[in-house]
């Protein structure tokens, strides 16, 4: 049921921790993968660590560009032959200072990067998938998006946007064999994360193994069933 052989899907994000950790676990399943990123070096770090023989393209793009993400949505469709899969994962988090202190730069960079993104690439990706007559978008959301926190003002406002972007294209394509779902991740296990709480149980963190697993069972036919779903994967943390 999580098989995906022949289905190609389009990642953003691929080159971050939770992106190569995903192009892994979905390139094992058979995925054909475009793998999407800031960085041309970064990215080919990425696609020389996937699974031998796994069909694959990077490229890098800025994906606050909308005429940069269209010409992407096109060069992976004319490679691969059509997209079944996109796969939201670029975003960020940063701390900041309480709202009255907030700069304008700092507001929109959340925004853009954490919501943004996800609108350019599901608006330049959904006519493909409209052809198909069938695909999937999956975002990355968080646990802040549930409750406004203080010095995260923007960072929680994106991820909520994020959640009511998913339930929106989850409304608008539910008749078109799309499905569109969002997970929640609670603390992920990540270097940097450890690095910044070295004094918590990492144990009870979300492994990037874990969460790959959701979304490749989002990416798949048993995940049929549900649409405009925000998903929570907190561990036990």
């Amino acid at each position: 049921m999580h098989d995906l052989t022949g289905k190609t899907v389009i990642m953003t994000g691929a080159a971050g921790n939770l992106g190569r950790a995903a192009s892994r676990t979905f390139a094992a399943r058979g995925a054909r993968l475009a793998l999407i990123g800031r960085d041309p070096r970064a990215l080919q770090e990425a696609r020389a660590a996937l699974p031998p023989k796994t069909e694959s393209l990077s490229l890098a793009v800025d994906l606050l560009a909308p005429d940069a993400v269209a010409a992407m949505v096109e060069e992976v469709a004319a490679h691969f032959g059509g997209i079944h899969v996109l796969a939201n994962l670029a975003g960020g988090f940063s701390m900041g200072p309480p709202i009255q202190e907030t700069s304008d730069a700092d507001w929109e960079f959340m925004l853009d990067l954490n919501a943004r993104t996800v609108f350019n690439c599901a608006r330049a990706t959904i006519p493909r998938l409209l052809e198909a007559g069938a695909g999937r978008i999956i975002n990355v959301s968080a646990r802040a998006a549930t409750r406004g926190m203080g010095h995260m003002g923007p960072y929680c406002v994106s991820k909520a946007a994020v959640i009511t972007l998913t339930e929106s294209l989850a409304d608008e394509l539910r008749h078109a064999g799309i499905n569109v779902n969002c997970v929640l991740p609670g603390t992920l296990d990540t270097p940097e994360n450890r690095a910044a709480m070295p004094d918590e149980d990492h144990s009870t963190w979300v492994s990037l193994d874990a969460l790959a697993d959701v979304l490749l069972f989002l990416a798949s036919d048993a995940s049929r069933g549900i649409t405009g779903a925000a998903i929570p994967v907190y561990g036990r943390s």
